[in-house]
């Protein structure tokens, strides 16, 4: 068998798609500014179609765009012609991705949805094709050479499709204002979802709350974090004030410098100015709090009140670490 160099092989795909990707930046055009405003008024939704290759790519482009508050529907072109055109009604737009513009799916389809009378975008390859000559709206996604060798098989033509969805997806995003509160309601699950909403009112209120006052002795304080089995108690003072922490470390470094145990109490053993974290701030904040100060507890503070102990063991168990 033939030797090959495998990386060079990749790296030439690699520079090959990225010059595909770069010579879209002038397809984005004022047409594209209307495409975009067209999708975005329409009282209906963006029905995305397509054939073999451009078809998966499509499905993506629809993914991305349900995710992003645009609402798609994916119509692959040969359910359409038998039977799956009662998907299309009157107020959608309907998107048709191809890169010859001349499969026989699509040179059926388009007359039919013409006939319906909804505007027909064409995210195309071939500006002299059939589909394109067709269409209302043109997105360009010509390109110089496939990474193919044979330069057949679709790879920078599929990635250029990809790349002008995604244009499309983000532009409609931020024309529409859409924020992360918005992309939180539409990704519940999993742990895209839980960083999105998981706050850490969510997750405390699950622990112990251990606090001693700040005349406590070392017997009570030592009692308080064993029996609360969170590493920690907060130090309270006059109407329940928070006035600092006392950690598992901080008793061991007391018993190392003192030798007379019996007057301590937990003012004199507290770190002051503890970190803290107020119960409505996301989870995935706290995370970033922990991980920059190199601590495993957060009290956590409700305005300012002291309201109970944020364990990193917490956001394990939630699956954010």
């Amino acid at each position: 068998m033939e030797s090959i160099d495998i990386k060079s092989i990749a790296l030439r795909t690699v520079q090959l798609e990225a010059q595909a990707i770069a010579q879209l930046s002038d397809k984005v055009n004022d047409d594209f500014v209307k495409i975009v405003q067209l999708i975005a008024d329409t009282n209906g939704r963006l029905i995305v179609s397509g054939i073999g290759k451009s078809a998966i790519i499509g499905q993506k482009i629809v993914a991305t765009l349900n995710s992003t508050g645009t609402p798609s529907i994916f119509l692959h072109a040969a359910d359409a012609i038998h039977g799956d055109l009662g998907m299309v009604q009157k107020d959608d737009v309907v998107l048709i991705i191809s890169k010859s513009g001349e499969s026989p799916e699509i040179k059926a389809l388009v007359p039919l949805i013409k006939g319906f009378g909804n505007p027909i975008i064409a995210m195309v390859g071939k500006l002299t094709s059939s589909l394109a000559k067709s269409a209302n709206w043109i997105i360009d996604t010509t390109v110089s050479k496939e990474a193919c060798p044979n330069n057949l098989a679709p790879t920078s033509s599929t990635t250029a499709q990809l790349v002008m969805g995604d244009a499309l997806a983000v532009a409609l995003m931020e024309l529409k204002g859409f924020k992360t509160e918005d992309f939180a309601r539409y990704h519940p699950g999993g742990m895209l979802g839980k960083q999105l909403y998981l706050k850490v009112s969510d997750l405390f209120v699950q622990n112990e709350k251990p606090f001693v006052h700040a005349d406590a002795g070392l017997r009570e304080v030592i009692v308080e974090i064993s029996k609360k089995r969170l590493g920690v108690t907060a130090v309270l003072g006059e109407q329940n004030r928070l006035l600092g922490i006392i950690t598992d470390g901080d008793l061991r470094r007391m018993l190392e410098k003192s030798t007379d145990l019996s007057n301590i109490t937990a003012k004199d053993i507290m770190s002051t100015h503890p970190k803290t974290i107020q119960a409505d701030i996301l989870a995935v904040q706290a995370l970033e709090v922990l991980r920059k100060h190199d601590i495993t507890q957060l009290l956590v503070l409700d305005g300012q009140q002291y309201a109970g102990v944020l364990h990193i063991h917490d956001l394990v168990k939630e699956g954010l670490i």
